[in-house]
């Protein structure tokens, strides 16, 4: 790795320095007693639209975002572009189920997806899968995150070997710990009004200057190989890579907010209208989605991966080290710090809603459903509050003993896995109809299906579905979880035929504004 930029390392610093203190002095801000579950967890519910928008934003485009998405479009080509298209068709959802959802749970002081499933089907074993699919699909998640930072503190030219190499991602993750513990959602919600402005500024300096250096983007894209420009026409009877395009689009666009820290910002509002007008403004981000997906063909244009003083972090970092690099190579050391620090917190913020989110799913459906169901308040939170911080030490663990492809693995599966609570928790917002067994059914089906197409396709989220002669090559995460509610439609009737009457806290009034 090359030598340290003591530039970009002094002013990442200051800025990581900037939002340690930030994060801290959250627990004052909109100050409520952190004792409290909602008050910790959900920041009191009191989040208007605008900083809704950071925290949603902050929330779902990450770090890795930052990294993952032009590293796709650098190794793979035009195939990255599908982020665009899914996050376009998600605000549409959002702006449908999402707040009736958060109506209700305001209405019952629900805090959690899976407190919604128990209020609404009264079945505990329901909610307890939709908390452990949560929980699992999370964790990955926040490792990923991890693994941006890494990226960039490497790009610092900050490297070693054994667990000197690891200190500062250590001493990253004690600041994230502490900061969560001590403010709850208030941290990272405060933390992500910097962290968003600093990487729209990086976006859009990125998307000027660098095709200005390269001699406009008609230079870049004469150097992009023709065959990363467009995705590779199909074969005969078969989809190919534009039934991959397509369902990975619809698939990633149900999953995503059905994320237990995508559910935590949204329920962290103060009203049902910031979630509807979050619906409508949040598109803002997808426009920077857009301008990051380009920057992996500038890297391709720029032949950054060819330059010696790279290579390190290339054969470290595979494309993940894309971005960086091109940074290091188009700009001066300062607005390297900037840039550099607009990913690193990029990495806290999610990460510190995605161990709340999975410490609320814990404590809620697991710990008082199963271990102590009168547990007084300060209790729960104090439980959130350890489990928060046992949640980020695994995913620590997880990136410093364990090769980062299979954070990436679990990652692309855990998609898989979220999907498969469509039919209880989005569709479960209009309709009782569903028997809660049913549902349970349908989630272990399409879990279960789930993971063995993700093996019998080597690790891969896409799947090659034979029918009649034809092959529809396609996301798995869409395929199974058209089969959980096929079988939820079909065992409902059954399992209502056999069984009392279903149980519903909730009323039609209350999902209504």
């Amino acid at each position: 790795m090359a030598e340290v930029n003591w530039t970009a390392l002094v002013i990442f610093v200051l800025l990581f320095a900037l939002i340690t203190w930030l994060g801290f002095a959250a627990a004052q801000w909109r100050k409520g007693d952190l004792d409290q579950l909602h008050e910790w967890g959900l920041g009191g519910r009191r989040f208007g639209t605008l900083i809704t928008w950071f925290l949603i934003g902050g929330d779902v485009y990450t770090a890795y975002t930052f990294v993952a998405v032009p590293a796709l479009a650098f190794g793979a080509g035009a195939i990255a572009f599908f982020a665009v298209p899914y996050a376009i068709l998600i605000y549409p959802i959002l702006f449908l189920p999402f707040p009736r959802l958060w109506r209700v749970c305001h209405k019952h002081h629900y805090i959690t997806a899976g407190d919604f499933v128990r209020g609404r089907f009264g079945n505990r074993w329901l909610a307890l899968a939709v908390a452990v699919t949560g929980i699992v699909a999370t964790m990955p998640y926040i490792a990923l995150q991890l693994v941006g930072l890494q990226v960039v503190i490497a790009g610092l030219g900050i490297s070693g070997t054994g667990y000197a190499g690891d200190l500062p991602l250590i001493v990253a993750f004690i600041v994230l710990a502490a900061f969560t513990y001590s403010s709850g959602l208030r941290a990272p919600a405060s933390i992500a009004i910097i962290k968003d402005l600093l990487i729209y500024v990086t976006a859009f300096v990125a998307v000027i200057a660098i095709p200005i250096q390269m001699g406009g983007f008609g230079n870049i894209f004469a150097k992009v190989p023709p065959a990363k420009l467009l995705l590779a026409v199909p074969g005969p009877n078969t989809t190919g890579a534009y039934g991959i395009y397509a369902t990975l689009v619809l698939g990633s666009a149900f999953a995503l907010f059905l994320y237990p820290h995508s559910i935590t910002g949204i329920l962290a509002a103060s009203s049902g209208r910031a979630v509807r007008r979050n619906a409508a403004m949040l598109p803002g981000y997808t426009f920077m989605l857009g301008l990051l997906a380009l920057m992996g063909f500038f890297a391709i244009a720029s032949g950054v991966d060819k330059l010696p003083e790279y290579a390190a972090g290339f054969k470290e970092f595979k494309n993940n080290f894309a971005v960086p690099a091109l940074f290091l190579h188009s700009f001066p050391s300062w607005f390297v710090g900037i840039a550099f620090a607009a990913i690193g917190i990029g990495a806290l913020v999610p990460a510190a809603i995605m161990s709340i989110a999975s410490a609320n799913l814990y404590t809620r459906n697991i710990h008082r459903e199963f271990i102590n169901r009168n547990p007084t308040d300060r209790q729960e939170a104090q439980i959130a509050k350890w489990v928060s911080l046992i949640v980020k030490l695994g995913a620590l663990a997880f990136i410093i003993f364990v090769p980062t492809q299979y954070a990436i693995y679990l990652q692309l599966l855990g998609g898989i896995l979220i999907i498969q609570t469509v039919p209880s928790v989005m569709l479960g917002v209009y309709t009782r109809w569903f028997n809660d067994w049913a549902l349970l059914v349908g989630w272990l089906v399409g879990t279960a299906t789930g993971c063995w197409m993700f093996v019998s396709a080597n690790l891969s989220p896409n799947y090659p579905l034979h029918v009649a002669g034809y092959t529809f090559s396609g996301y798995t995460a869409l395929y199974t979880v058209v089969l959980n509610l096929i079988l939820v439609v079909v065992l409902t009737p059954v399992f209502n035929a056999v069984s009392a009457k279903q149980s519903d806290e909730t009323a039609a009034a209350d999902y209504l504004a």
